[in-house]
């Protein structure tokens, strides 16, 4: 088990890692900022059938903490005037059919109503399917370096009946943020990645964030990510650390760090990259789903005050990410897992978010895994 010179201080913290491998992660590193200082553990192995530990600062994918970063960049744009939070998509975006009334701000919030092209979940139990490539199982195995271009998804999407009227309820759907990375990218004339690199990535330093696109690559260091399926009739294990994020997207296809995790959410928080009144906005939760403009807003419980969170989990990788409202207090997380078409990791997921934030931000619950 790595961890920093001061971890004789935070021995609680040291077994909640060391539980959450116990739980069937395979491996995890933990970054705490707060008043104590900085500690850094990990626990657990990189790679299966070997005993090195996860990198203390390994690269991971981030899954939908993804949606912050793209959140934040089209808040930006807001604020240089580029576009307007509360005017029309369609504007923007022409040649897609969207309903008029589908607004930039429902975009980033979850409430335009439009189908998740990763699939849907009904009230009443049923599971709509999206692309081929969420197909659980082998057939997401065996097409894991498939292309998919950002408006294939959006016309998918767009051919499944809206779950609602856009505004009247709270959805989450991938295919609101794949909307905005094609918006950020037809009011600047530039790439998303090119905008990610002049507003947020490199005024704050983050050299160990990617915006994949389609490259299939994971920069080293990393822990390895897995996928169990059953082909006939046999268990089988794949590692599937490299695979093309397309299928996925803005929904959730970056790759970073828990040191640029922390450096982001912290210097979100903190008014560096936001005026204050669209960093307002965007904490400003959804009463259904306590969901802001790309961030959950959660209570962490008795004495725990309010934290700002994203995590996100990706095919065996997945990361947590979580601050005060003010920036001074982060808990920043990589973990590597084999994931599989039931989601066998989601109960040990919630549990363990749910204590780590107990033991960070003072009691309590929060964490939902999207």
């Amino acid at each position: 088990m790595s961890l920093t010179p001061a971890d004789h201080d935070r021995p609680e913290l040291r077994k909640a890692i060391e539980e959450m491998v116990e739980s069937g992660f395979t491996g995890v590193t933990m970054r705490v900022h707060d008043e104590q200082g900085e500690w850094v553990g990990g626990a657990g192995v990189r790679k299966l059938g070997e005993t090195a530990e996860p990198p203390t600062d390994g690269h991971v994918r981030i899954g939908s903490n993804t949606k912050t970063f793209t959140a934040t960049v089209v808040l930006q744009l807001v604020a240089e005037g580029a576009v307007g939070l509360d005017a029309p998509v369609a504007d923007h975006l022409p040649g897609f059919g969207l309903d008029p009334g589908i607004t930039v701000r429902m975009l980033l919030q979850h409430t335009s109503g439009v189908f998740n092209f990763t699939g849907e979940y009904y009230d009443d139990g049923t599971f709509a399917p999206g692309i081929p490539a969420t197909t659980a199982g082998r057939e997401w195995v065996d097409n894991r370096f498939r292309t998919y271009r950002p408006e294939e998804l959006v016309r998918l999407a767009l051919s499944k009946p809206a779950r609602f009227e856009p505004g009247t309820d709270w959805s989450y759907s991938n295919t609101n943020y794949v909307l905005a990375r094609l918006l950020i990218e037809k009011v600047t004339g530039r790439s998303l990645a090119e905008e990610m690199q002049r507003l947020i990535l490199g005024p704050l330093g983050l050299t160990g964030t990617v915006v994949p696109d389609t490259d299939p690559e994971i920069p080293e260091p990393h822990t390895h990510a897995y996928y169990r399926y059953e082909d006939a009739g046999r268990q089988e294990t794949v590692d599937v650390t490299r695979q093309n994020p397309s299928w996925i997207s803005t929904g959730g296809d970056m790759i970073s760090t828990t040191q640029d995790l922390h450096t982001f959410i912290s210097a979100l928080m903190g008014g560096k990259l936001l005026p204050a009144p669209l960093l307002a906005e965007m904490c400003e939760p959804h009463p259904q789903a306590g969901y802001g403009l790309g961030v959950f807003v959660q209570d962490a419980g008795e004495n725990g005050g309010t934290v700002i969170t994203h995590n996100g989990g990706m095919a065996g990788h997945a990361a947590l990410m979580y601050s005060t409202p003010d920036g001074s207090r982060t808990l920043t997380a990589a973990l590597n897992y084999v994931d599989d078409a039931a989601l066998s990791m989601a109960e040990a997921f919630q549990k363990a978010t749910q204590r780590l934030v107990k033991e960070v931000f003072g009691g309590g619950a929060a964490g939902a895994a999207q």
